[in-house]
């Protein structure tokens, strides 16, 4: 349902997540989002709804929502699930902005209570067009005016500008609210159940405000990938760039087993796939998203991987270059310029370097700490970091910290360069200290691992943001009908419509006409037995057959399993050889795999997803990243594969899936035989399944 919004409904989310009027429903859940309202200092209405009581909290009561004096932009309805019904059709009657549906015992616990998923059905019809977050969740904390639609405690504060973080995890957002990184929080929302407005949509609103610099989104299961298109879009416009922390894997609707494709392409290596053709950022646990999110809240996405990287100790120096090796980032040369004031500034003694070991000779030292910081900070680099643990407070004298800091702080202005201070362990960053450099710019990171997680993501982002925006994503849709595999024959058949080069061969039913198609064919060749998934398992296929005797055995061999033969012209051997296929995700719909084919597919596991529609550069850029990659590039001077064939096979591939997407399930090419550079692609077998 939600997936469908328009414009229009963003902008209802507007008024209920920066509300001028709040009002609450129910008892002790409802009398605590008058608490933390007025804590942050609220300066709007809020109005409680009661049968019984007279006054909560020195606020006159109301009886029902027909007795508000206005039809509030917010309410919170925190009462049980039957009575949320008709609270929520009488908000939406008396033109209400939106609510939070707190109660649970709606579709999340279908499982225990029968009518769950009904009363989640008729809650929806009840909120018509009016906005409803939930059921079951907290609502929402807005730090920028202080709205709380929240009935718990918290540890966030005012701010005048910061970022928004959106989760279905109650708890979750509460856990984040604790935070004590000196990341600035000007939002925390909880989309519960997702009844009607998923974390999508109320991210969308939430990048609408000019205070909000980034997005955060906890994701247990995409909501609609309409929507998540929509998000990716406007953070584009918007310039404001969303990561994602993304759990799971996507309910799947069926099962499909009988391709290689379909053990390759899982549910999470999509979402990663999805993800970055958006645009989106994915990191992998809560304080990468947080760390990632204090530098995308300062700073543009990253221009490029190459950062730098300066440290008091070389202990410290090659924690962080092993760190890196994890990582995309790059610990670039230093520049012919930076080496002579970096000597002069560091002493002879210190081996320059990227990273960098500056000792403790200038330790304590302004002027000269300075000098060597913004002559690293000259170099270009995208992300320029200083590892500094800070003492305890409570036990020791942090001066000369405050003396590196300030020092980061001048040549980062002085250069307007990007810098970051990494405290080694997270506990070893104080939170007043992570205030003060975020507050001048400089990005207070908790932990090595952290930063250069925050690093990668965010030039992933700055490289995504520089190429053109993506095309929309198939539609999930697909015609009703039992599932059916058409042969192999057919398959190559159709396939080769679409320009896919598949070999010389011919179909035929007996042993005799196999050996009749290969003398015509020409030895050698290969016999293959039809009707048959996995054919090699089965004894099923035979390669390099030089005469006709040995046509006629491997038939007869093989003539329990098959209900027929295809007998081909053997392929030279390749350079390398790749499985490209084709699988229907329940959320992203049909999606590409590329990977290591032939007997490396499990062996190697070596695979990437392509969403579609793709492009060339997108398929070269899929390529890049395979291990087999190196096959492909001539590995130890052997031939070069044909990579410019290989990517038009690709495209093919790509066009035969989108043409037919409204009835293919899947499709699974293993092999296609790159040969050496000019001589082309073969692609040797195919195995297509499609609703009838």
């Amino acid at each position: 349902m939600y997936s469908t919004w328009s414009v229009f409904m963003t902008r209802a989310l507007t008024r209920l997540i920066r509300p001028n009027s709040i009002a609450v429903f129910g008892g002790k859940e409802a009398r605590r989002v008058i608490e933390q309202c007025d804590k942050m200092g609220y300066s709007g209405e809020i109005w409680p709804v009661h049968p019984r009581e007279d006054e909560i909290l020195g606020r006159r009561c109301y009886r029902s929502v027909a007795e508000l004096p206005a039809a509030p932009d917010a309410s919170f309805v925190g009462v049980n699930r039957q009575l949320t019904v008709e609270i929520i059709r009488a908000l939406a009657a008396r033109g209400a902005g939106g609510a939070i549906c707190y109660a649970s015992g709606f579709r999340e616990a279908a499982s225990e209570l029968a009518d769950g998923n009904d009363l989640q059905d008729a809650l929806v019809i009840a909120a018509g067009d009016m906005p409803i977050v939930g059921p079951n969740c907290y609502g929402f904390i807005n730090a920028l005016d202080g709205a709380l639609l929240w009935p718990d405690q918290h540890g966030m504060q005012r701010v005048e500008r910061g970022v928004a973080v959106l989760t279905q995890s109650s708890n979750i957002a509460c856990n984040i609210s604790m935070q004590r990184r000196g990341l600035p929080l000007a939002y925390i929302m909880t989309a519960g159940n997702q009844a009607q407005t998923g974390l999508s949509q109320l991210a969308i609103a939430a990048l609408e405000d000019p205070r909000v610099t980034a997005v955060g989104l906890h994701i247990e299961g995409f909501d609609s990938m309409e929507d998540l298109q929509r998000l990716a879009t406007r953070a584009r416009e918007l310039k404001k760039p969303v990561v994602t922390l993304k759990v799971g894997k996507s309910e799947q609707a069926r099962q499909a087993t009988v391709s290689h494709t379909a053990s390759l392409a899982g549910n999470d290596a999509v979402s990663s796939a999805v993800l970055e053709h958006l645009g989106i950022g994915r990191v992998d646990t809560l304080p990468e998203l947080l760390e990632t999110l204090k530098l995308l809240h300062l700073h543009p996405p990253l221009k490029s991987l190459d950062i730098s990287s300066m440290s008091c100790s070389g202990g410290e120096a090659s924690l962080m270059a092993d760190a890196g090796v994890k990582r995309k980032t790059i610990f670039r040369a230093l520049k012919d310029e930076q080496r002579q004031p970096l000597r002069e500034s560091l002493g002879e003694m210190v081996t320059i370097a990227n990273p960098l070991d500056y000792h403790t000779f200038v330790w304590g030292n302004l002027d000269k700490q300075t000098t060597a910081f913004t002559a690293m900070m000259k170099g270009d680099y995208a992300l320029n970091l200083i590892v500094l643990d800070f003492p305890r407070q409570d036990r020791c004298d942090a001066a000369d910290w405050d003396t590196t800091c300030e020092a980061v702080i001048t040549s980062a202005q002085t250069t307007g360069a990007v810098a970051g201070i990494v405290a080694s362990l997270g506990e070893n960053m104080p939170e007043e200290t992570a205030l003060s450099l975020m507050a001048a710019g400089v990005v207070a990171f908790s932990g090595i691992d952290e930063a250069l997680a925050a690093a990668e993501i965010s030039a992933g982002i700055g490289a995504a943001w520089a190429r053109p925006a993506p095309a929309p994503l198939l539609p999930v849709t697909l015609t009703d009908g039992d599932i059916v595999t058409i042969s192999e024959s057919e398959a190559k058949a159709e396939l080769a419509r679409f320009g896919l080069v598949v070999p010389t061969g011919r179909s035929v039913q007996t042993a005799e006409e196999a050996a009749n198609a290969a003398e015509a064919l020409g030895f050698p060749v290969v016999l293959k037995g039809l009707g048959v998934a996995h054919k090699t398992e089965a004894g099923a296929v035979r390669l390099d057959l030089a005469d006709r005797q040995a046509v006629l055995g491997a038939a007869l061999a093989m003539k329990h399993v098959a209900t027929g033969y295809l007998v081909e012209k053997m392929i030279p051997k390749p350079v390398a050889e790749i499985i490209v296929g084709a699988l229907r995700d329940p959320v992203a719909g049909l999606v590409l795999t590329v990977g290591a084919g032939g007997i490396l597919v499990e062996l190697l596991e070596d695979s990437a997803i392509l969403t579609l529609p793709t492009t060339p550069e997108a398929i070269g850029q899929a390529l890049s990243g395979l291990k087999i990659k190196k096959l492909l590039d001539g590995y130890r001077g052997g031939p070069k594969g044909d990579l410019e064939a290989l990517t038009t096979a690709i495209s093919a591939i790509a066009a035969y899936v989108i043409e037919n997407a409204a009835t293919l399930e899947e499709l699974d090419i293993n092999p296609i035989m790159v040969l050496p550079q000019g001589l082309g692609t073969v692609a040797v077998d195919a195995l297509i399944r499609r609703r009838k």
